[in-house]
């Protein structure tokens, strides 16, 4: 059963750790697909019908927590889910990820868009309730959602991209779609983290994964009110913010209301420090990729970050999500050294 003090709670509530207590460590992504157990159910099931049986999503998102000791569980879904009900059915394509075949592009569009209701995410909250009651009381259970911008990108562009240009030229060419469609997904999305919430989430991550491709101006203009919205409205929980390249974006993120901010490899952490209110929490920031390096390199990366963490509150974490070539073993290295701390000195 879950427990209000475990150390990543503790952390984020900003209280010191007790004497001897490594920091908290847990990986985006760590529950899926470089895991063995993970892909000997993947081989029998598509990843929706992963994510939407609570049995089955329940049982992934326990998997690294049993293989690797980390000091959190995240609920195993995907961002998109919630532009289902909304009425965006897309699909994951071999190679590409997922898939918007009819792309939104016209006010029209934006319109026949529902806003969620709870029951609609009803495996969700189920998944949350099984996790809760397997959990150690000393790991914490993180739920998650994407941000406005970043639904709202793969809504306009169909897909990943690279530039990111349809969905720049509609908040700039017509802001008054933009703002309705923003205003529909930062609804939707309060909602989707409040069910969590209410299932037994501890903690809840927005992921602003692509907003880095905006400049500061238009950021603040015609995003950041929006996640600012959703992080009030859940003023009473801990919450993290993350996005990817955003160094030029972090003292405005840092305003947008959430307890702790992510921060990824490009942006050391002491940098980091600067940029945020004194004794903000961070979150990050090891390259997922140096998971691939030899351990020798990986590990001394790991003390490097465990060293700069010291200068205030810490969650160990990669800046962004594990790959699907990453070492189980690797990862657990990780988990290992966090765990032992790194001597001072």
């Amino acid at each position: 059963m879950l427990s209000p003090d475990n150390r990543l709670l503790r952390v984020l509530r900003g209280e010191a750790a007790k004497p001897g207590e490594p920091i908290p460590v847990w990986f985006m992504r760590q529950a899926g697909r470089y895991l063995p157990e993970y892909r000997a159910l993947r081989e029998r099931h598509d990843f929706l019908t992963l994510a939407r049986t609570p049995e089955l999503a329940g049982e992934i998102t326990l998997q690294p927590v049993r293989r690797l000791g980390v000091d959190a569980a995240i609920l195993f879904a995907d961002i998109l889910l919630p532009l289902l009900p909304m009425g965006a059915p897309f699909r994951f394509a071999a190679g590409e990820g997922p898939v918007f075949d009819a792309p939104l592009s016209s006010r029209a569009d934006v319109e026949r868009l529902r806003i969620i209701e709870g029951p609609e995410m009803a495996y969700v909250g189920e998944t949350l309730r099984l996790v809760a009651q397997e959990l150690p009381p000393e790991t914490a259970l993180i739920g998650f959602a994407g941000a406005p911008f970043t639904l709202a990108s793969y809504l306009v562009e169909g897909g990943h991209s690279k530039d990111f240009r349809k969905v720049k030229q509609l908040m700039w060419s017509d802001p008054e779609t933009f703002e309705l469609l923003m205003g529909k997904l930062t609804e939707t999305t309060i909602r989707y983290l409040e069910l969590q919430i209410s299932n037994g989430a501890q903690v809840v991550q927005l992921f602003d994964s692509w907003v880095g491709i905006l400049s500061p101006d238009d950021y603040a203009r015609q995003v950041l009110p929006h996640s600012r919205r959703i992080l009030t409205a859940l003023s009473s929980t801990p919450t993290l913010h993350f996005g990817v390249d955003t160094a030029s974006l972090l003292p405005l993120m840092a305003t947008a209301g959430a307890t702790g901010l992510g921060v990824d490899w490009r942006l050391p952490l002491a940098t980091a420090r600067k940029l945020v209110p004194a004794g903000m929490p961070l979150q990050g920031n090891l390259d997922p990729l140096l998971l691939l390096a030899p351990v020798e390199v990986l590990l001394e990366r790991c003390r490097r970050i465990l060293i700069e963490g010291r200068s205030g509150p810490h969650i160990f974490n990669t800046g962004h999500g594990l790959v699907p070539e990453t070492p189980p073993d690797s990862v657990k290295r990780v988990v290992d050294l966090v765990h032992a701390g790194v001597p001072p000195g």
